[in-house]
């Protein structure tokens, strides 16, 4: 987990550097090791660690014609944020 981690944190880093203020970060994972808080706390670090701040226009996730089976929570992997940089 640890490696996957810092594996998004360095790819959103890289993404959230080269973007001006008021572009627009569409970023995903698709593994169910990863759950949505600690994959928004990461994206957050990267921005930190690039000096910038972001606005968190919303969050992702599967479309309709993907549904979840309530009794099978590892289905619910993908998941997404759409930002947005002020600063």
């Amino acid at each position: 987990m640890i490696r996957a981690s810092r594996g998004y944190k360095d790819i959103n880093l890289q993404a959230i550097r080269h973007l001006k203020e008021g572009g627009i970060l569409a970023t995903f994972s698709c593994s169910n090791y990863m759950d949505e808080t600690l994959f928004e706390k990461i994206v957050l670090a990267a921005a930190r660690d690039a000096g910038k701040e972001a606005q968190l226009i919303a969050r992702l996730g599967p479309s309709p014609d993907h549904p979840v089976n309530l009794a099978h929570p590892e289905g619910h992997y993908l998941k997404g944020l759409l930002l947005r940089l002020i600063a």
